[in-house]
């Protein structure tokens, strides 16, 4: 018996392509049969439900982006809504007497990688933010007499031309990593990621998705800005900054939030950064001392635990059964960037070609860094790679053009490195459910193509429907003007801004470091209750309202634990799914009711109170 068990665990640790392909073709004889191939895990019916859901998320996205600008994983939902609609689908059909295919898991995972594909472009895209940042809308708000903030500088939004500038840069992310699937397959799953109550499902079902301390950090740092920084600096007025200034000049209390809350994020987003990448230089060092292809975890293996590597050598060989050809990648990746290269100057004339290319020799690099650390950390900071982007460009650009071109490349980056990640952690879902890498690699074309489409279109709605960018409306873009802001400050400096303004973002740029720093050095019970600076920042500019939304869906979920674990679990995912998807839905007639001017025949509406 011994003899037998050291064997066993011989054979079971050596190397995955070690002169195996005998031992590959026997592991794949037992699921052959149960299996689709790749061309049958892509079906009509999973690109029409694909489409379908792709719409819904991408209006989901939009609300959100446009609304407090935090975007939680949907992915859950998106398998969750596939394998509804396909398994109602097949089974209408087989109560009718009409034979239908089987829906498999594959097929499942490819729905599912083809919507967060999809809708992935509604947040990469920059709708809400970098895009946003370039209207006239976003210009009149900062102040036509802002240093630094030109008329010249203004690019309103087209479904044309950012449909454009989507199709010749979100399928760079995807073709640059594919050489890189077999590295960065796995994760781990960390928790990275004005006062009143308006009870918005969406909100509380992000509540009920979000870890606790994300919502416990946006709770405590609405109150830390709304109940007592801005009040103390409100008295200030006429001292520190003129008082007679309006809600939105930056010169006054508007400078204050939004220079804060840059600073809370940029100093979160520095560290995290930093992290991830000596993370991942030093995963990098630790793989190349091992001949594993797979970052998978060898196990001391007993008698009794001797299925587990089987089932694992079955998903190696499955996921390594249909390869993409690296000169595929290469020469798409070539080819885009020859377009790219070309046609993006005459979209943002103050790009300029070689500025474009620049980016493109520096992406695959980040694109990796970001990957990775998406594997390793379940947080994708695609958004800090855009802002360090448009940094970068804007001052080498400089006043003349600097705005457009630093948002331009801050699109750029960040639309290549997220769908890098999101490309990675597809692979990662394909390995778990024994999917083809090459189905989950057209599924992700498939599902960009539609989002190149479908984002555009469903922002547009909005767009029309609504005043976008309005301080005192539902859809506040928070993020146009944060980032039109940064484009600016890359070009002018700090001079304009209120006074002690700098030094307080000194202050919270550095307490933002601090405070990332004891999350990591703290035992994990002490650690667990400090909050994410990162989810501090958004109501500082924001408002109150949706921390309290989501702080409500996360009271909700910790009674749900405690009464019942196994139900919470089970279920509270699908409960945010419905609250989530409800109010996305309904966005649909509103938009269209708000474009025929039918307004609702009473409002109630719940804000502060006047009274001192």
């Amino acid at each position: 018996m011994g003899t037998e068990s050291s064997a066993a665990s011989v054979e079971i640790s050596e190397p995955l392509l070690h002169n195996s392909d005998d031992k590959i073709k026997a592991v794949e004889s037992d699921d052959d049969d149960r299996i689709p191939e790749w061309k049958d895990q892509i079906t009509i019916r999973g690109l029409v439900v694909s489409a379908v859901l792709g719409s819904l998320f991408c209006i989901i996205t939009h609300k959100l982006n446009l609304t407090v600008g935090i975007i939680p994983s949907l992915n859950v939902a998106a398998g969750l809504l596939g394998f509804f609609f396909v398994k109602s689908w097949t089974g209408f059909w087989g109560k009718l007497g009409f034979s239908v295919t089987p829906f498999t898991r594959q097929e499942n995972t490819v729905i599912q990688t083809c919507v967060v594909a999809c809708y992935g472009l509604a947040f990469s895209g920059g709708f809400g933010s970098y895009l946003l940042a370039m209207d006239e809308r976003t210009y009149n708000l900062i102040g036509t007499d802002y240093p630094g903030n030109r008329a010249e500088d203004v690019i309103n939004p087209s479904l044309w031309w950012m449909s454009g500038f989507l199709f010749v840069v979100s399928f760079l992310g995807i073709l640059c990593l594919v050489p890189l699937r077999k590295v960065t397959t796995f994760s781990v799953d960390m928790d990275i990621l004005w006062f009143y109550f308006d009870f918005s499902p969406t909100y509380v079902g992000c509540g009920l998705i979000c870890p606790h301390i994300v919502n416990c950090s946006a709770l405590f740092g609405a109150i830390l800005s709304w109940g007592f920084l801005w009040p103390l600096i409100s008295q200030y007025s006429g001292v520190w900054y003129p008082a007679d200034l309006g809600s939105n000049d930056f010169k006054g209390l508007y400078g204050y939030k939004v220079f804060i809350s840059i600073a809370l994020i940029l100093g979160d987003g520095l560290y995290n950064l930093i992290k991830i990448i000596a993370f991942t230089l030093k995963e990098l060092s630790n793989k190349s001392s091992k001949q594993s292809n797979l970052p998978v975890v060898k196990e001391a293996l007993g008698d009794e635990s001797s299925e587990v590597p089987l089932e694992q050598k079955k998903r190696d060989a499955i996921f390594l059964k249909d390869r993409i050809p690296t000169w595929v990648a290469g020469a798409g990746y070539l080819g885009l960037v020859v377009i790219s290269t070309a046609t993006m100057p005459i979209i943002f004339p103050p790009l300029k070609g070689y500025l474009v290319l620049c980016s493109y020799i520096l992406a695959p690099v980040l694109a990796f860094c970001n990957s990775y650390g998406t594997g390793l950390t379940d947080w994708s900071l695609a958004s800090t790679y855009g802002k360090i982007g448009l940094f970068i460009i804007a001052s080498l650009v400089g006043s003349d053009g600097g705005v457009i071109a630093g948002l331009a490349a801050c699109g750029v980056m960040m639309t290549i490195v997220a769908t890098a990640a999101d490309l990675m952690q597809d692979f990662k879902t394909g390995y778990l459910t024994m999917s083809s890498a090459k189905s989950m690699f057209v599924s992700q074309l498939v599902g960009t193509a539609m989002g190149c489409v479908i984002a555009p279109l469903t922002f547009w709605l909005f767009w029309t429907a609504f005043d976008i960018g309005s301080p005192d409306g539902p859809y506040k873009a928070p993020y146009a003007v944060i980032f039109r802001e940064m484009a600016i400050l890359g070009i002018e400096g700090f001079s304009e801004l209120p006074k002690h303004c700098l030094a307080m973002c000194v202050g919270f740029f550095v307490a933002a470091l601090v405070i990332n720093l004891l999350r990591d050095v703290c035992p994990k019970k002490i650690s667990q209750f400090i909050p994410i600076p990162m989810a501090m920042a958004v109501p500082f500019y924001i408002g109150a309202y949706f921390a309290v939304d989501m702080f409500v869906g996360t009271v909700i979920l910790f009674i749900w634990e405690r009464v019942n674990r196994k139900d919470a679990e089970d279920y509270a995912g699908a409960v945010a799914s419905g609250l989530i998807c409800g109010d996305g839905i309904w966005t649909i007639p509103s938009a269209v009711l708000s474009i025929f001017k039918v307004n609702p025949p009473i409002c109630m509406y719940f804000g502060p109170s006047l009274s001192r």
